[in-house]
């Protein structure tokens, strides 16, 4: 893998000549802009590439380290964060131009902006445009997350930019076909150019995880995520709190824009079976899970939370504890054949959580079959992504 990130690249002339054939070398992909390697997305699908035999050339600006969540971003460091972006455009742009021939560009997640600005160079070099779009930014902000009204000026600038982003490429790819359509339908967009990648894991640290081992006293419940609606952690909060619940131990780790309801609910009366840490460092997520029975997904009633497989069902069920999340088109796309270990139950309803916990219980808390898993590992997630980018180049 070349990086081009701390120091400009050898000259290399702009104008690229005629794609080799798959006979004459391995596919070569630069993966460029601001994209934030934070997500775990965005890592895999590197990953992925790599392990496929791919030759990946990074042209990246960091512009988001450290920003989890960027919605909880005051105004001031959104401003900070936009102004970075400008003044780094420039030399993506001059690194771009000078990088070293290539089959096509890949503009990871965060990159509504990225795309936009890289097009003209891109078709200048005479290269196709890959978008992983991962999450749209109109449909989090105003239809999942409600921080902005529809019909405003905000809300329509916002939809015009990702309509434009996802013009700008010859492949917008999203988590679950079931996202892809709606997200198509919902830009008034051609669906034949919107793809599927699954999000997977990382299985590193989360496949070490201990298998679970019997213990006496009481069960073990985990939620982690950010605190945000898709997540449903106000249904997770009557889920504990009632009295069903309060047999149970229930560990939640995340912060966001409804924390507050966390906050509150513990606040308002004494839940000593209720623990909250705001952060925990990702690579301690594993000792979480590891001293867990059961892992919570989502249980959010939006259109967006129908339509994804979130990071974490996969890291669980790659940890070996079973999970319970809300179903979805999403699960049932993800995951066709059902399994012990995963627990469907319809969104925003804490009397299904519970009912899910006590069969859990009953049935030992199963580990979900390994071959169920094959797809979310980096190395079939890279095949699948080479899969949908190949045809752009002639290849199969």
């Amino acid at each position: 893998m070349t990086q081009i990130a701390a120091t400009l690249a050898p000259c290399a002339p702009y104008r690229d000549s005629p794609r080799a054939s798959a006979s004459d070398q391995p596919l070569r992909v630069v993966l460029w802009g601001s994209y934030d390697l934070g997500k775990p997305r965005t890592r895999i699908l590197r990953e992925g590439l790599l392990q496929a035999g791919v030759e990946v050339t990074e042209i990246h600006a960091d512009i988001w380290e450290g920003d989890a969540d960027k919605s909880q971003l005051s105004r001031s460091q959104m401003v900070l964060r936009l102004l970075r972006l400008l003044l780094v455009y420039p030399v993506l742009i001059y690194r771009y131009l000078r990088a070293p021939q290539h089959d096509l560009v890949m503009v990871p997640y965060l990159g509504q902006f990225d795309v936009i600005v890289l097009w003209p160079f891109a078709t200048l070099r005479g290269r196709p445009v890959v978008l992983d779009l991962f999450l749209s930014l109109y449909d989090t902000v105003v239809n999942d997350r409600k921080m902005v009204q529809p019909g405003t000026i905000v809300a329509r600038v916002l939809k015009a930019l990702e309509r434009l982003s996802c013009c700008a490429a010859d492949i917008v790819l999203l988590d679950t076909s079931a996202h892809a359509e709606r997200i198509a339908g919902m830009l008034g967009l051609d669906s034949a150019k919107f793809d599927a990648v699954p999000v997977g894991a990382e299985p590193g640290a989360f496949a070490q995880v201990a298998p679970h081992v019997p213990h006496a006293g009481r069960t073990r419940i985990l939620f982690y995520g950010q605190l945000i609606p898709l997540q449903g952690v106000e249904t997770i909060l009557d889920a504990a709190r009632s009295e069903r619940g309060q047999q149970f131990d229930w560990h939640l780790i995340g912060s966001g824009q409804d924390q507050p309801l966390v906050a509150d609910a513990l606040a308002a009366c004494q839940l000593d079976h209720i623990t909250w840490d705001r952060w925990v460092p990702y690579e301690d997520l594993a000792k979480a899970i590891e001293a867990c029975d059961i892992c919570l997904g989502i249980f959010g009633t939006s259109d967006k939370a129908a339509s994804v497989v979130p990071n974490k069902v996969y890291q669980s069920l790659f940890a070996k504890r079973p999970v319970i999340t809300r179903d979805s088109p999403a699960l049932r796309e993800v995951f066709a054949r059902a399994d012990p270990a995963l627990c469907l139950v319809p969104a925003a309803d804490p009397a299904a959580i519970l009912d899910a916990i006590d069969l859990l219980e009953s049935v030992g808390f199963p580990a979900m079959q390994p071959d169920l898993l094959e797809g979310a590992q980096p190395t079939r997630i890279g095949e699948t992504l080479c899969a949908k980018i190949a045809p752009l180049v002639g290849r199969t």
